[in-house]
């Protein structure tokens, strides 16, 4: 795990300075993902790495857990309340709200416009917490927490990530917490997709599950493929 975390770090520097960029900067949720990509770029980068709080009408714990993922790590914060900006955007638009997760995506899409002017004002380049379970399935917002310049973590079950945890010093509080988006009230990752990550995990890893889940795992993967690719471009025929 050692070898692994030293190679991450080494990579993040690569990267960086291969962008002619002088650090990184993230969103700290209060997550486990969020947590260990601090963990890791705090290592990369001591002095130029900054975590982003950024509570939308969020649950208080969330912003509590990120201030304390950034004093175990001696990590430099700062806090952006996007509660009115949302409520503001939302009065904004003629079309009735009726969507609940279009409603909720606003969210992380707001955070990633707030994370990219820290880093076109700083020179740095912006760190993305999604794993490799999330990245499978497409949980993940498209243009959100996806709109990044580097998935540091994006190799890595969740099964993988609490293990990082651990080797990273993370609080016990941060990896045993219920996953979650943080899109709506009482909301977890795992009810939502309607299994657990440790189901997903296995299947990522061994191809096996349950039938009924591992159908509903592929029925995503094929849904969620345009997430993970660049826009279709179209070639006019010679």
């Amino acid at each position: 795990m050692e070898k692994i975390i030293n190679e991450l770090v080494k990579w993040l520097q690569d990267r960086v300075y291969e962008a002619n960029s002088k650090g990184v900067v993230f969103g700290l949720s209060g997550g486990i993902d969020s947590a260990v990509v601090a963990a890791l770029a705090k290592k990369a980068f001591p002095e130029n790495s900054l975590g982003i709080i950024m509570p939308c009408h969020s649950n208080p714990i969330d912003e509590e857990h990120g201030y304390l993922v950034a004093n175990t790590l001696g990590l430099k914060v700062e806090k952006v309340d996007l509660t009115y900006t949302y409520n503001v955007l939302l009065k904004s638009i003629p079309l009735e709200a009726r969507n609940k997760t279009a409603l909720a995506n606003i969210k992380p899409r707001l955070r990633m416009t707030t994370l990219y002017y820290y880093a076109q004002s700083l020179g740095y380049l912006v760190l993305g917490p999604t794993n490799k379970s999330e990245f499978t399935v497409g949980y993940f917002t498209k243009h959100g927490d996806s709109g990044v310049d580097l998935l540091p973590i994006a190799s890595f079950t969740k099964t993988q990530i609490r293990q990082l945890a651990k080797h990273l010093n993370i609080p016990s509080i941060i990896i045993e917490k219920p996953p979650t988006a943080g899109l709506w009230e009482n909301q977890t990752d795992e009810e939502e997709l309607g299994f657990g990550y440790d189901v997903l995990d296995k299947y990522i890893e061994r191809k096996t599950g349950p039938e009924n889940i591992v159908k509903k795992i592929r029925d995503l993967e094929v849904k969620s493929e345009h997430k993970r690719n660049m826009p279709p471009i179209f070639i006019p025929s010679n």
